[in-house]
């Protein structure tokens, strides 16, 4: 199978607190409204991402891991994962406040669901004015005050408030409790896994009247209850350079500011790597001769078999590259 820098299908979900934002970043007609998250490489089940580009159009993501194996992920990373595709990527569009949660950590994934736990990070792509997320707790609380605080409405008492704007990053190990507030636009790379525990809904009611179902319990055991001095990512920008934003067993995502060529070279990484574009469009040229045109909300995954690539910006461009 011969392999290229791959495109894909988003897979759009409306949900009840999903903005307007999504389409028009991603220059999809026609607009819809209520579009809370578009799913841009995933291979999650029943969630599957469908390529778009080249000759392997219209095969799904599992297929072509299934064929190529370690060909598209790596060595490391297809005797780690299998046939699983090992990362999430996503676009968050609130226009509400979204439920406060927790996600286990491997470990307990494993023992309750099967699954790998969900450790994930956000970069803030856009923010209205007085947008803010949760990330953290501020205060220490035991798991029994925990309990109590949300049974009392308090729980956000607990929680450490960020004001978020365009260029923010906050990392999510498993076990962090968080939440994206109102105006946020974000993009998410995670570990696959769709395993959420719900801690806090505002209390909230559906249009028959019911709240959400809280997963206390289950949550209970997963929270890192200890309190940091800081829980977001500080970087220095610099343009034309590749800056780190965090690295992690998981991922490890850089930010390319750029409006020059520059070349990325794999040959010693033994993953894939995937391009989120922010900002801008540029084409990815690989050392076999395949070229692919990435504009703003678009994202790529590179196979682990491409030795380098040539980054050429059209206009100036903002990509996260993330990779294991």
């Amino acid at each position: 199978m011969n392999l290229y820098p791959l495109k894909f299908n988003p897979i759009l979900k409306s949900i009840i607190w999903g903005g307007s934002e999504i389409c028009t970043f991603k220059n999809i007609e026609p607009k819809q409204d209520y579009i809370g998250e578009s799913w841009e490489i995933s291979g999650v089940k029943d969630n599957v991402s469908i390529i778009s580009n080249g000759e392997l159009a219209g095969k799904s993501l599992d297929e072509v891991l299934a064929e190529s194996k370690e060909a598209l992920v790596g060595k490391k990373v297809y005797e780690q994962f299998g046939d699983t595709f090992p990362l999430l990527i996503k676009f968050i569009d609130a226009r509400d406040n979204l439920s406060i949660q927790v996600h286990p950590d491997d470990e307990l994934a494993k023992t309750r669901h099967d699954s790998f736990g969900k450790t994930e990070m956000w970069y803030v792509v856009n923010a209205a004015p007085n947008a803010f997320l949760y990330s953290g707790f501020e205060k220490n609380i035991t798991s029994d005050e925990y309990v109590k605080t949300v049974e009392n409405n308090t729980f956000t008492d607990t929680l450490k408030k960020h004001d978020v704007k365009t260029g923010d990053v906050f990392f999510l190990p498993a076990g962090r409790v968080h939440a994206i507030g109102a105006g946020c636009f974000i993009a998410e790379i995670q570990q696959t896994s769709d395993i959420t525990y719900r801690i806090y809904d505002y209390n909230r009611k559906d249009a028959q009247g019911n709240s959400r179902e809280l997963h206390t319990e289950l949550a209970k055991d997963s929270i890192d209850y200890n309190v940091y001095d800081s829980y977001k990512t500080d970087y220095t920008p610099n343009e034309n350079q590749s800056v780190e934003l965090v690295s992690c067993p998981y991922f490890t995502t850089n930010l390319l500011d750029i409006d020059v060529q520059m070349v990325r070279n794999y040959a010693n990484l033994d993953s894939f790597v995937i391009y989120i574009c922010l900002e801008g469009h540029c084409t990815i040229r690989d050392y076999k001769g395949d070229s692919v045109f990435l504009q703003q909300g678009e994202s790529m995954l590179i196979p682990a078999d491409t030795e380098s690539v040539l980054v050429i910006p059209s206009v100036a461009s903002k990509l996260l590259e993330t990779y294991i």
